[in-house]
């Protein structure tokens, strides 16, 4: 349950930003890399905090798993001094001094350890980030909602590590995997998906992620009419879908297929009548928007199409 709180919470803060006068403000789009790294650089991130680097970060902590991940891939292990106690990809990453939890964010530990560069996403906007810029420390915040997104935002971290070489070849590398995917499921026929993130039915909906991730895999989302990007579905509207696939992003949680099976009202649904239950074991893979989410896509493709990928 703390999971899909965390989630909720995330899709929630990273609406739209209220202005002054209470209204919406316009998000704000990262803008893109210039072709070499130049320092001092300006830009803009998608809080929409205009933000300076002076030199070619030295000190970086990551508050976020995906980024760390972004790092690692991009050669900057030694120049990561602190992380979140989620991150824990690449092993290394476990090594490395915590700085705190999610939202929970140590400021004295964060200030002890003298980064120059402070990685951060939405979830932090609202406290965080205003506390560390009022202490000079840099924070740059990125939270991409899609595959291409996620692209972007290796090419973007990697401009301001001055890594831009790394992180084109890392992106093209991942591009060519994506293209393979897409151009396989191109053709085929494309089932319906519900994606459960826990037993109480919270999904995946429009704008999320793993709706992005459904779609490119070639499949369609049960829940991509839905009125937000984690939404909580009935029993009824679930059955009124019949998906053809059910995936269990909960399975580490404690559900299973055979759970599923006996769920009061679920055995008329097509995905239970024809055992399509696919049990995720690392959902890290599945949910991080970072260099692992080609991993995602082939996998997710493969259960979606099992007959085009032996």
């Amino acid at each position: 349950m703390r999971r899909i709180l965390f989630l909720v919470a995330t899709a929630l803060i990273a609406a739209p930003l209220l202005n002054a006068c209470g209204g919406p403000a316009p998000t704000p789009t990262p803008e893109l890399p210039t072709p070499a790294p130049t320092f001092p650089m300006v830009l803009v991130d998608v809080a929409g905090n205009r933000i300076t680097i002076p030199a070619e970060p030295q000190r970086i902590i990551s508050l976020v798993p995906s980024h760390t991940e972004i790092l690692y891939a991009l050669g900057l292990s030694e120049q990561i001094v602190g992380v979140s106690e989620y991150c824990n990809y690449p092993p290394a990453a476990a090594e490395k001094p915590k700085v705190g939890g999610f939202s929970n964010v140590d400021l004295e530990q964060v200030i002890g350890l003298r980064p120059d560069l402070v990685l951060a996403s939405t979830l932090h906007v609202a406290e965080i980030v205003p506390a560390l810029q009022q202490r000079k420390i840099t924070v740059y915040v990125d939270e991409p909602q899609t595959v291409q997104g996620t692209l972007l935002s290796i090419l973007t971290i990697g401009h301001i590590t001055g890594r831009d070489a790394e992180a084109e070849a890392l992106v093209a590398a991942m591009q060519d995997r994506i293209q393979a995917v897409q151009d396989t499921v191109r053709e085929a026929p494309r089932p319906r998906v519900f994606w459960e993130l826990g037993a109480e039915l919270f999904t995946a909906g429009p704008g999320s992620f793993i709706n992005d991730l459904i779609v490119m895999a070639g499949g369609d989302n049960v829940a991509a009419d839905a009125d937000s990007p984690w939404p909580q579905l009935s029993v009824e509207a679930i059955v009124l879908h019949d998906p053809d696939v059910i995936v269990l992003a909960d399975h580490n949680y404690g559900e299973t297929a055979e759970m599923v099976k006996s769920r009061p009202g679920w055995k008329e649904i097509r995905a239970v009548k024809e055992g399509r239950i696919v049990e995720i074991t690392d959902d890290d893979v599945m949910s991080r928007p970072g260099p692992r989410v080609v991993e995602a896509l082939e996998f997710l493709a493969r259960a979606l199409h099992p007959d085009l990928f032996q």
